[in-house]
Formats: C-alpha cells, structure tokens, sequence
C-alpha cells in the first residue's frame, strides 16, 4: 500500500529534539512523529546513529534496514556536541522545542550543560525524557544492551525449553517496550503541562520496565513468591496453551477455558477429555499436562497445521500455525489489518528521494491516523534547513 500522511496529526505542532539512537528511544519518538509530531534527530557528524551501519541487510542504497525501521518521519540534523558551536547549535534546538529525549549513559547530559534541572531552569514548561538501562543511580554506569538486560532481568530465566538454555526473545523486546513506555510517559508529561504549564523530567530504564513486562510471571514471585522457570512454549497456569505439533508443522492452541477445551476435545475425536477427571477443570488440565499434551499430540498429528487452525477456529478455539515472517504479513493483509507500507520518495529532493518499505504504525485513529510524511532521512540531510530556522539567541 503506498502512503502519504495528510491532514492534521493529533501532535501536530509539537516538535521534539531526539538526541537518541539505536532503539528504545528511536522507537518512542517514531511513534510519536506519525502522530504529527515534528522530530528533529541530532546525529554525531560523520557516522550518526550506530544503526545507520548495522548490516546486514540493507536496502538497494546500503542503508541499515535496522535503522530504517525506527526513523521514519523524522528530519535529521548534525551536530557535534563536543564542540561550543556544537552545544550552542543543541541549545538553540531544545530552546524552540517541547520535549527532549535522550539516551546518553547518565550524566553525559549535564556534564555537556545539557541536563534536565539546567535546561529546565530557564525553560519550565521542557518536558524531559531520559532513558537508560538501568536507572541514574548504582545502576548508571551498567551498560543499557537489550540482551544484558534479558539476562540480568529475568526474561532468559523463562524463556527456552526445560532442559535447554536460557534464550533471549528474538527482538530486542525490551527495547521496544521501553520504547512504548518513553512514549506514555512524555504524552502524560504533555498533559499535565498543557493544565498547569510546568514541564517535567521523564525517566524510564530497561530493567524496570522489563521487570513490569514481565506481568503474572512477576507477580507470581511479587505475591507467592515463586521463582518460575522455563517451559518451552507451555504456560505456568493454563492448559493447553502451548505448541503442538502436526502432520506437517507446529500449530498453537490457546485454551482460556472449559467450555473452549470441551470442543477441542470433541473435535480432535477425543470427547471424553472434557469428562475426564485428570482434565476437568484449567487446574485438573495444568496438573496432568504431560498427559493431556500427548493424547493431544497423537490426534493432532493426524492433519496438518492449516487443517487444524481453519476447524478449531470455525468452532470458537483460538488456534493458528506457526508462521514465518513472511507468512504473518500476508495473514494481516488477509484481515484487513496494516501491514507494509511504502512511503513515496520526497518531491524535487535529491538527497531524501528514496521510496521506503515501512512497518505500518499499530495505532488506529479514527480522527486523527497516523501519517507517513517522510522516509527515513539522509545523515545530517536537514542540518542548514534546521539551524537556519533557529534563534540566534536560544536564551
């Protein structure tokens, strides 16, 4: 589908001074900018954001598909902040915008002068967002690196088969869920300064919000204090809700209840399950798993992974096979949903001219949607369009 935003954005007149890179915070102020917003990404001259050279892949220009995926709709700027003109520059920048966000290791802002209480001293109505891996005190000199965190956070403890090692998630998860969280916190910070005028200092760092991510498996320990560990693809407190495999491929089957766990008895040719002491009720299922899954396994085998998804989910069993990547986006455009969408080259711009395939953004807004107005830009291509806007006097 190709795209073009048009119309207001619901942050349409908001511009935000993006001094961060890699993911977590690329990804928040992506976000951000299809909802309207005006950033402005300040890049080291020379190399810029370290994704810009993670390949492979690459687009047909040589460009980072990992840096692409996070810096559309954005305009970027260079500046070298260890330099006074640099800093000047930075300052002029953040002194016409309303919301700031970085992710330098803590403390690398004030020492450049550049640090929430200074900026926020002679320009209050600032909102602030500083993102980190591990907070700005005992923590702050822990390197903030999505693998480290899912080690050192619990995530690696319950992900993997029993008997195997632990694994990472095969994103940066927790990455992205910072992300998602930087974004709530400064919309919250925006809210409360559009009441009262006073901006406020926004802070959120991989290890607490994986730790919140972590949900019931955190609260199991929180609360009972149980200490889980890994399952496979198997769930701690419902059954069966895990992976199965079939004639031909693996199939997931998410039983909520007993009424749904009934008809899948019935439909795999095993009615009698659902009368079946051992599998009565969801604690019955979870208590003899082992058995249910392999009177399960031995029917499901039977047929293949589509077969099973298109009966299952026809009688009301949420059920599906294991996609590829490839196959998940062609299953989102067979329901309608956003899946790619190209972004045109920008008109009579040489240097920003590329056509670029996006991930559609996830949010629907029925007023305002999410716009696509630029592809992912140049290094430093904005950079005299920028500064030449800016003040000369950023005090």
């Amino acid at each position: 589908m190709v795209v073009r935003g048009a119309g207001r954005g619901a942050l349409e007149g908001l511009r935000i001074a993006d001094f961060s890179r890699v993911l977590a915070g690329p990804y928040a102020t992506m976000l951000l900018a299809d909802l309207g917003a005006d950033v402005v990404k300040v890049e080291r001259p020379g190399t810029g954001d370290d994704t810009r050279a993670w390949c492979p892949p690459a687009d047909h220009d040589g460009t980072s598909t990992y840096f692409l995926s996070v810096n559309r709709n954005k305009k970027s700027v260079t500046m070298d902040l260890t330099t006074d003109a640099g800093l000047e520059q930075a300052r002029a920048l953040i002194a016409e915008s309303d919301v700031l966000v970085e992710n330098f290791r803590p403390g690398t802002m004030e020492r450049l002068g550049l640090g929430p209480r200074e900026l926020r001293s002679r320009q209050p109505g600032l909102v602030y967002c500083s993102i980190s891996g591990f907070g700005s005190g005992a923590g702050a000199a822990i390197p903030g690196y999505d693998l480290l965190v899912q080690a050192v956070g619990g995530l690696m403890s319950v992900t993997g088969e029993a008997a195997g090692e632990p694994m990472k998630a095969g994103v940066a998860l927790v990455d992205v869920i910072t992300g998602l969280h930087a974004s709530l916190g400064i919309l919250a910070a925006l809210r409360h300064r559009d009441a009262t005028g006073e901006g406020q200092h926004v802070e959120v760092n991989l290890l607490s919000s994986l730790l919140s991510a972590m949900v019931n498996q955190a609260s199991a320990f929180a609360v009972a204090g149980v200490v889980p560990g890994r399952m496979g693809n198997a769930h701690p407190s419902i059954a069966p809700y895990e992976t199965f495999q079939t004639a031909d491929r693996p199939i997931a089957i998410a039983v909520g209840n007993d009424r749904q766990f009934a008809t899948l008895a019935d439909l795999v040719g095993e009615p009698g399950l659902a009368l079946d002491d051992r599998f009565r009720t969801n604690a019955d299922r979870v208590a003899h798993r082992t058995e249910l899954r392999d009177i399960l396994t031995r029917r499901l085998g039977a047929a293949g992974a589509d077969h099973w998804s298109a009966v299952l989910l026809a009688a009301g069993v949420p059920a599906g096979p294991v996609n590829t990547l490839d196959e998940a986006f062609d299953f989102a455009q067979k329901l309608g949903l956003p899946g790619i969408v190209d972004i045109p080259a920008a008109a009579g711009d040489a240097e920003h001219g590329r056509a670029s395939r996006q991930v559609a953004h996830p949010i629907a807004l029925s007023g305002t949607p999410a716009q696509y107005r630029l592809p992912p830009p140049g290094l430093g291509r904005h950079t005299a369009d920028i500064l030449d806007g800016l003040s000369s006097d950023p005090t």
